[in-house]
């Protein structure tokens, strides 16, 4: 890379060049490309990899369905491995540290049909590894993440009809055994409708509280017209006057019908059906188009609109937002949901069901929807919370969905959109270099990371890669001998990085500046008093 390439390229955030020497040896010299050690204790495909905050242990998910944590030391031991098994799990793909370390979140997949969505959560106490909860977590993609030390988010799915479902998202408290008698263990927070088969997965916490909170509502009236194809911002468009604008996705033919007039729902639903028996639809519906339209005429005055006061929220708050994966078109999920959590609805405490509400207000609104043009397989968030990284696999330009069972083909190439959740505007074009190979319905989440200089990120081309945040470069591939499901930089020590993959290895890789340090650190044998020692004897 040149001179004029380091000075003239613009970084994500400030980043304090002194020199393009300085910034040459960082890229050069700090980046954990050296594999160090290769950690072979599963015996089947390693899916997850997460670390303490405090840089001391990581976790890890496997087939075999043991959770392992280690001790991360300067040679990485096992510490200790819980088998999942016995509560009839089929394997463990999840894990996260809570804030303070003293609890340890594991996701899993219930034994099941070949079908089978259920899934469970896990809490284990990290002062004696004992089990402390499980939470029923449906589907078992949701994954379920802290919320805050105590307490975490899980989903549940209720089947509608056929491709129409309700996703419910709890909060639980990790000590349900020890706190169920006196005071609620579990409580609502939101409840939204899912339309052409799309659900809500991959739940994450976004801690804003560092920087000023983005304005996230939208016109409540304009989701309401749009129904379930609601305001976006599409990741996919050629310009930045087009990211900045509400982008309606293509609707499918059922757009033409009589207009309601602006009666109530139940009489645009009469007024639907009386519609259809007289013949007066056309084109005639298929059964799918026939139950979208039905649910979405149902919703549009049973949604509870967005709280008004998100509009001005202090800066110094503990502001946090719910992120999720979810969809209007179809099962794939190809869009991002982001949900205000409010104070109060920070604790179990209070009613079950949650805040009291009108018997209309039966779903929740988002306040924002993020449209990526394809199918989303993994999702991460900078150190600071304010950029969310997601890997997708891009659709076909201009491409239609009319059945919502059949996505459209999905690129080979995976893209790597980087987002701010201060703007809610995609700052950069996508970083590129990984691939995956399998079709839709066999797609899998490849799991990313980002530390204060680097993002890193599996790839179904058996290598794990790094790019650098501020200059959009790919920097190494880190090899192994099947897919790279997950990677890890150690939250202290960007140096060190892991890599999970399905040839059941975790390989431990520190840079060249750390190895040489480590190198210099060992004892070395004392060469002039063996030689001298060999001369007097002789």
């Amino acid at each position: 890379m040149s001179h004029c390439a380091l000075l003239h390229r613009s970084p994500v955030g400030f980043h304090a060049a002194v020199s393009w020497y300085d910034e040459f040896q960082r890229l050069y010299d700090t980046i954990p490309c050296v594999e160090v050690q290769a950690l072979k204790e599963h015996n089947d495909q390693v899916l997850h990899l997460s670390f303490s905050h405090s840089g001391c242990l990581f976790a890890s998910c496997s087939k075999d369905c043991t959770v392992k944590i280690w001790s991360n030391e300067l040679d990485i031991s096992l510490q200790h491995s819980s088998n999942m098994r016995p509560y009839n799990w089929s394997y463990t793909q999840f894990s996260q540290f809570n804030s303070d370390d003293s609890l340890l979140l594991v996701s899993g997949v219930f034994v099941g049909p070949h079908n089978s969505s259920s899934g469970e959560i896990a809490v284990i106490s990290m002062e004696n590894f004992t089990l402390l909860s499980r939470v029923r977590n449906k589907p078992y993609d949701v994954f379920g993440c802290w919320l805050n030390e105590t307490n975490l988010i899980s989903g549940n799915l209720h089947r509608i009809g056929r491709i129409t479902s309700c996703s419910v998202l709890w909060l639980n408290n990790a000590f349900q055994g020890i706190e169920s008698e006196n005071v609620n263990v579990v409580k609502r927070l939101f409840k939204i409708q899912n339309l052409n088969a799309s659900t809500i997965r991959t739940v994450m916490v976004a801690d804003c509280s560092r920087y000023d909170s983005p304005d996230l509502l939208l016109d409540y009236e304009e989701q309401l017209a749009a129904s379930s194809t609601c305001p976006v911002f599409d990741l996919g468009s050629d310009s930045e006057e087009e990211e900045a604008k509400p982008k309606q996705m293509p609707e499918p033919a059922l757009q033409e019908f009589p207009d309601d007039g602006g009666v109530t729902a139940e009489d645009g639903l009469q007024q639907f059906f009386d519609d259809i028996m007289e013949g007066r639809v056309r084109p005639a519906m298929t059964e799918t188009e026939l139950e979208t339209k039905v649910a979405e005429l149902f919703v549009r005055n049973r949604t509870k609109p967005p709280e008004l006061n998100l509009l001005s929220t202090d800066s110094n708050s503990k502001t946090k937002y719910l992120i999720f994966t979810t969809g209007c078109l179809t099962y794939s999920p190809h869009q991002i949901g982001i949900k205000r959590i409010l104070p109060h609805q920070m604790t179990t405490a209070g009613p079950v069901l949650g805040e009291e509400r009108r018997s209309d207000e039966f779903f929740d609104s988002l306040d924002h929807v993020i449209d990526i043009h394809g199918h989303i397989i993994g999702m991460g968030l900078s150190p600071d919370h304010r950029y969310l990284y997601v890997n997708s696999r891009a659709w076909p330009r201009d491409c239609v969905i009319s059945d919502p069972m059949q996505p459209p083909p999905i690129a080979e190439e995976i893209d790597l959109h980087v987002f701010d959740l201060k703007t809610m505007k995609e700052v950069k074009r996508a970083l590129r270099a990984h691939r995956a190979y399998t079709p839709n319905e066999e797609c899998f989440f490849i799991f990313l990371d980002v530390s204060r200089d680097f993002v890193a990120s599996g790839a179904e081309d058996r290598h794990g890669y790094i790019w650098d945040r501020h200059y959009n470069i790919c920097l190494a591939k880190l090899q192994h001998d099947n897919v790279v499901n997950s990677v890890a930089f150690s939250p202290v020590e960007q140096e060190l990085l892991l890599t999970a993959s399905d040839d059941t290895t975790i390989k431990v890789w520190r840079s060249p500046r750390t190895v040489r340090i480590q190198q210099a650190r060992k004892p070395r044998p004392r060469k002039l008093l063996f030689s001298w020692l060999m001369n007097q004897r002789s």
